[in-house]
Parts: C-alpha cells; structure tokens; sequence
C-alpha cells in the first residue's frame, strides 16, 4: 500500500517527505511525480512505510497538519487508474462532415 500526500510545497525534495515521515515508521520509497514538459513538481507524491500500521500511524497524525507553509493532505493512495491510449479525446464511431 502507498500513502498520497498532496498540497505539497514545490520545494518539497524526497529527503524532506522521508524525513517527516520517519517519524513513523520506516519509510521504503518516496515518489515526487514531475511535469512532463516543465520537470517541475507537481506539488503532491506518495511514500511507501514498511507495514500498514505505521501508515495508519503517518496519516492520522500528518492529514491537515501544517508543513512548509501548507496545509497537507495525507491519506490511502487509490490504485491508478488504466488510461486507455490513442490519445484521441473522442470515441464512438463517427466521421465530421466540414
């Protein structure tokens, strides 16, 4: 499982978020999602503790709490959802008449 923390500073580095949350546990991974075409943050990540008690643990005492000037919000990352390709924004089958 995967916690989601969102409302994060753009400075937010993954040393900082592993730091907060050691607090609580073992941290295993953090992951701050960039822009594609930027490389900037995208102002939220995910962070991965050894066992689900020690995430519990995280987003009970981290949701709403005051970080780096943000409120932050802290819960259970939901599974990502499967995109589905083409990349075209219609669907159905029909033609434009122009």
């Amino acid at each position: 499982m995967s916690i989601y923390v969102g409302n994060l500073s753009y400075q937010v580095t993954q040393d900082n978020l592993s730091e907060v949350f050691a607090d609580y546990g073992t941290v295993k991974r953090v992951n701050l999602p960039t822009d594609r075409e930027t490389g900037r943050p995208r102002g939220f990540g995910f962070v991965e503790m050894s066992s689900e008690i020690e995430e519990d643990k995280a987003i009970e005492a981290l949701d709403g709490a005051e970080w780096m000037n943000r409120d932050i919000k802290v819960n259970k990352a939901k599974p990502r959802e499967e995109r589905s390709g083409g990349g075209s924004r219609h669907s159905g089958n029909y033609s434009r008449k122009y």
